[in-house]
């Protein structure tokens, strides 16, 4: 399917010079990086941009680096920047675990994390490993710089906090200070690569306190308090876990679609949550199933 769409293409030399388009253009420009989303929006004529912003020769943008014990991923990192990366796959290897169920290998090859969670799509395998994390995103535009917690950064399916003159510069994550696992598990098909029915990622600490965030099963990819709050404090077991799988589908409203129906997403979210749960807290005792195996259900 051609593009039929008319818009003008840009490539800044420069941040400065990007960030000068956005501010002139604002929500008549749209950034191209992986293009994975942007380029399928403009065949089927869903988006008219008057300016296309090729971002892809901003070295501010790209890379991964560790600084003391904050990950930076740069804006036009992909995810397979993340699957071969010795620094996530040793010190964030749930990260990795998340990256390996997004799409396939070419798509991966071209797409971004950053792009991911721009596109707000309530399926978006990186947003609950990055609510786990407490990730924050960075983001600029002439009038300076700032920084958006993950859980403030979805406003709804497919919108963003993020203001019409900025652009994502990169993300931030650190790990609990103290020795930790989790699991990211994804309900999709037995064959093929598909978006999300549904989404489970748990981060488990030593002191018997949890972390759980979801996609694909509401509006929006979200933590889920209540559930950790249900599972704080005690070890898991057969009646925790059923008090936990009772309460997460009162933080939940999944939708029936073409891919799966709302039942079947709600029957299927409390087996994502026992069987991640189950699997961090094997591997935190060095246990479980390795990091990187496909944990799709």
């Amino acid at each position: 399917m051609p593009i039929v769409t008319e818009f003008e293409y840009v490539k800044p030399k420069d941040m400065d010079e990007a960030l000068h388009v956005f501010s002139l253009y604002k929500e008549n420009a749209m950034a191209l990086a992986g293009g994975t989303d942007l380029v399928v929006r403009l065949k089927e004529n869903l988006v008219r941009p008057e300016v296309v912003v090729d971002i892809k020769a901003l070295e501010e943008l790209a890379g991964l680096s560790l600084k003391g014990d904050t990950l930076r991923i740069g804006a036009l990192a992909t995810f397979s920047d993340l699957i071969d990366s010795p620094l996530i796959k040793s010190r964030f290897p749930l990260l990795r675990e998340a990256a390996l169920t997004v799409a396939s290998t070419g798509v991966r090859n071209r797409a971004t994390i950053a792009g991911n969670i721009c596109s707000a799509v309530p399926s978006a395998d990186s947003a609950p490993v990055l609510a786990v994390y407490d990730a924050e995103v960075l983001v600029k535009s002439i009038r300076g710089g700032r920084r958006i917690s993950i859980h403030d950064w979805f406003a709804g399916p497919k919108k963003t906090v993020l203001a019409v003159d900025e652009i994502v510069a990169a993300i931030e994550l650190k790990p609990p200070a103290v020795k930790h696992a989790g699991c990211y598990m994804k309900l999709s098909r037995y064959e093929g690569e598909d978006l999300a029915q549904g989404g489970v990622a748990a981060l488990v600490l030593p002191d018997n306190t949890y972390r759980v965030a979801v996609c694909a099963l509401g509006p929006k990819p979200a933590r889920c308090p209540k559930t950790e709050a249900a599972l704080n404090g005690s070890k898991l077991n057969a009646k925790v876990l059923s008090r936990a799988k009772e309460i997460i589908l009162r933080e939940i409203s999944p939708i029936s679609d073409i891919r799966s129906s709302r039942e079947y997403r709600l029957h299927m979210t409390q087996v994502m949550l026992g069987r991640a749960l189950e699997n961090a807290a094997a591997r935190l005792s060095g246990k479980g199933p390795k990091y990187g195996e496909r944990n799709i259900v």
